[in-house]
């Protein structure tokens, strides 16, 4: 896959070709849909497939007051993207300047002049241009002048609501991986750098790997059944994770994200890794002594085990990478 950054004001850009636009943070099953439909259109013609997105994400210049935390870092969606085939990543520098842009002129300069849209694929709320005054409709109207089509995907229902980011947010927020991993149709991963900690879960027995990651959402305090991969040597490891405070020793930092991996012992210090959450086992809780702490850890990695081995878990592809 091509990514052509600050594509709006780019003239070298893939041509003619079947074109979806939005923020498509976390690429959940809604989005997914788009994508394949895009995909096949641009198989079935001949033409390149585009994703054109934002970078930031809009809302971060629209709405600074409020924080908008992502799913998927840059890299991340990239990734992602890849993978279902798209030809070309169109990335949107989105500032103030941009922000302003009309609605019927970001088509007329960016789908028709630079891409030369045929069909355009979005979901079927979308909205974009100042002020959200474009919408599918306004897409119909204009492509039936510059001679594209436009057509809109419905969103993807679970449950009784539709698939969402900010849904998916949300579950994970919550410690509901299982029904966050539905949405994304895989696990929910963050990067990270091996680093040094206080070395007591060593001393407990149950040696750990501290993992500093700057990823914006995590999922809430708690013990999870996990899986881990090391960039370094391309290996994949199963593990228990907790994120938390660990409360029975209040001495530490105020938020760890550490695990344990199953049948490891080395030092990797300062490796990148890529850790995925597949299913939130307790909450963090504080215990009256090492002991009891020791004693849980042994249920936790017990149902861990199980849980890895038993369950038809989600497939983890990394992202990391590549």
């Amino acid at each position: 896959m091509v990514v052509i950054e600050d594509a709006w004001r780019r003239s070298e850009l893939r041509r003619p070709s079947i074109v979806t636009i939005g923020n498509f943070d976390g690429i959940h099953i809604g989005q997914q849909a788009i994508l394949e439909r895009v995909v096949a259109r641009a198989r079935e013609t001949g033409l390149e497939s585009v994703m054109v997105t934002f970078e930031p994400h809009p809302k971060t210049i629209l709405r600074p007051e409020k924080t908008i935390r992502r799913l998927t870092t840059r890299a991340q969606k990239q990734a992602l993207v890849a993978r279902f085939g798209v030809g070309t990543m169109a990335e949107v520098e989105f500032d103030d300047s941009f922000a302003d842009t009309g609605a019927q002129h970001f088509v007329e300069t960016l789908l028709h002049e630079k891409l030369q849209a045929r069909e355009v694929y979005v979901g079927s709320t979308f909205v974009f241009g100042r002020r959200k005054e474009g919408n599918l409709k306004l897409l119909r109207q204009l492509g039936s002048k510059l001679g594209f089509e436009a057509f809109g995907v419905e969103e993807v229902v679970l449950g009784e609501a539709p698939v969402s980011s900010t849904r998916i947010r949300r579950s994970i927020r919550q410690g509901d991986l299982a029904e966050a991993n539905v949405m994304l149709n895989r696990p929910y991963s963050i990067y990270g750098v091996v680093e040094h900690g206080d070395g007591r879960g060593k001393l407990l027995g149950w040696p750990t790997m501290n993992v500093g990651t700057s990823h914006e959402v995590l999922p809430k305090d708690g013990v999870y059944a996990s899986k881990v991969w090391l960039r370094g040597s391309g290996r994949q490891f199963d593990a228990v994770t907790n994120i938390g405070s660990r409360p029975t020793f209040p001495d530490g930092d105020p938020k760890v994200v550490e695990s344990h991996v199953f049948d490891f012992d080395e030092e990797i210090y300062g490796e990148e890794v890529e850790l995925c959450f597949l299913d939130r086992l307790r909450g963090e809780q504080a215990f009256p002594s090492a002991e009891a702490l020791i004693s849980q850890i042994e249920k936790d990695v017990g149902r861990a085990r199980e849980y890895l081995q038993q369950e038809p878990c989600l497939e983890f592809m990394p992202t990391l990478g590549v």
